[in-house]
């Protein structure tokens, strides 16, 4: 009886963690999926989690889960663009790119 009582403890935790894995793999392709549209799938891994958070809010704006017009919002989306084309254009080193968009914290 203790052995079945586990099994099904042990399966509800796995359908815990399968879900949760199941989101962040819809999330990771969908984020994978804005960098491709946006030419930018080819950037290095540090550059792609430096403005990953960027990417994903692209995503929930033209999903209409928000707008902005915020011009903090705004300018940080016109440094990320300059940053990342200028990258890709040879202009500046990844180094220096990605030292440009890292949010500094306090």
């Amino acid at each position: 009886m203790q052995a079945a009582i586990k099994k099904s403890n042990v399966s509800v935790q796995n359908a815990v963690l399968n879900s949760i894995f199941h989101k962040a793999e819809a999330e990771y392709r969908a984020t994978e999926e804005m960098f491709t549209l946006l030419g930018w799938g080819d950037l290095p891994g540090e550059f792609k989690m430096v403005i990953e958070e960027d990417v994903k809010g692209y995503i929930d704006e033209l999903r209409g889960q928000y707008c902005t017009n915020s011009e903090w919002v705004q300018r940080r989306r016109e440094s990320v663009d300059f940053w990342v084309n200028s990258y890709l254009d040879g202009i500046c080193d990844e180094t220096t790119a990605i030292d440009s968009l890292r949010i500094k914290k306090l």
